[in-house]
């Protein structure tokens, strides 16, 4: 099974400032419009990915001039050859502002093996369900877009560290084809471009042989990669290709470039990598909420609920995954009724406690993803509801740098 081939890549050419030219993923500080603004103006006038993204938090205005730019912006790089390519993987190694390394391969996966919905036999999944309104301003975009420039990491299940770790054991011997600072805190990045790039690809197509499947998870089926981040990323590249193959020969779909999506993969047991809750705040619920809330949920583990300056205990199954499953479930049932709820997603202990107050509003503190339970999860249940963990802080999420052509 052919899920992953070494890219064509763009990148900036070396007088190019990569410090200004590299930014954060566009869904990130989708409510500060401040930061935003002081990139902005740490670019100025440089070329930078940037120029080529449309940040989140503009979605509520009106994205049709933004979205012409973005696409003229592109046209105008290419053809001032700005870029140069390199037929290669890519050894991503990223340094937090916490201390640790993540490491990453950059590669091109095949969108035919990829599928976004709840559960499906498809060798790539998603994590998350995928909210499709957040879907057509990213499709008008890549519609007619020159390039792609992806945020989107994948997860591998490899416990033993056999592939991307031991890789990064031979570094020494590999050119480096970027190291530079991150701007707005997002650490330090280098990249070493991979000589034996096709011993890589058959490596991590060997994930999807049905005896490895079988020894991983107990199960006939078909799994090898999870999007860890940029699942709505990934679904409008692969919605885009469904509207390009209609008009393609069968012999112009199996090469087209934009059949293919350049992802960076992760190790999920990555020693960097942190799972984090993202807790539920409903503004507008009252205390028969909490009521049939902590009637109905049942299992061998207690989550906390707080409302009114009081604190409750719902039980919930022991898996993480299942649990945020069921109460996602009940909360999306009990809304149908009660339309007055609005539903928010909140990032830390304290932020919800304070926002809790502040508002009047229930409380959930959600269980925290475990790494080894997401792969059986997914492979077993499908996509987990929305937002339902995030992969460390928002200063951590990829940035924008590497790029390729999908026309």
């Amino acid at each position: 099974m052919n899920l992953v081939r070494v890219p064509n890549i763009l990148l900036p050419n070396k007088n190019i400032d990569y410090s200004k030219w590299s930014c954060i993923a566009c869904d990130q500080f989708s409510s500060e419009p401040m930061y935003w603004a002081e990139l902005a103006e740490k670019v100025g006038d440089s070329p930078s990915a940037l120029n080529l993204i449309l940040p989140e938090v503009y979605l509520d205005k009106n994205t049709d001039d933004a979205i012409k730019k973005i696409n003229q912006n592109m046209l105008n790089y290419l053809n001032s050859d700005m870029f140069y390519e390199l037929n290669s993987i890519i050894l991503v190694e990223r340094t937090l502002n916490n201390g640790k390394v993540r490491l990453g391969l950059m590669v091109e996966i095949d969108l035919e093996q990829y599928e976004y919905t709840d559960k499906n036999n498809s060798y790539i999944k998603a994590t998350e369900k995928t909210v499709t309104s957040r879907l057509p301003a990213r499709i008008e975009i890549r519609k007619h877009a020159e390039l792609e420039m992806p945020h989107i990491m994948m997860l591998i299940d490899d416990k033993k560290s056999e592939i991307i770790e031991k890789l990064y054991a031979d570094k020494q011997d590999m050119q480096v084809v970027y190291d530079f600072d991150l701007n707005m805190n997002g650490g330090h990045i280098r990249g070493f471009k991979v000589a034996n790039s096709k011993d890589v690809v058959r490596k991590l197509n060997s994930l999807a042989d049905s005896s490895v499947i079988k020894q991983k998870y107990n199960n006939d089926g078909n799994i090898a990669f999870i999007v860890g981040d940029g699942n709505h990323s990934l679904a409008t590249a692969k919605e885009c290709w469904n509207l390009i193959k209609q008009n393609l020969s069968d012999k112009e779909k199996l090469n087209h470039k934009a059949r293919y999506s350049l992802v960076e993969i992760v190790n999920i047991y990555d020693q960097s990598l942190e799972f984090e809750p993202i807790h539920r705040l409903l503004v507008g619920a009252s205390f028969d909420f909490v009521d049939s809330f902590c009637k109905a949920m049942k299992g061998e583990s207690k989550i906390k609920v707080i409302f009114d300056g009081k604190t409750y205990f719902a039980s919930v199954p022991e898996n993480p995954s299942d649990a945020i499953k069921n109460i996602q479930d009940f909360i999306d049932d009990y809304k149908q009724n009660h339309k007055e709820i609005v539903e928010d997603y909140i990032h830390g202990d304290n932020s919800l406690t304070q926002l809790a107050k502040k508002h009047n509003a229930v409380g959930i503190f959600m269980p925290t993803i475990s790494k080894d339970g997401l792969f059986d999860y997914c492979f077993r249940r499908g996509a987990l509801p929305r937002k339902s963990f995030s992969m460390g802080n928002a200063e951590d999420k990829r940035y924008y740098l590497e790029s390729k052509k999908i026309k």
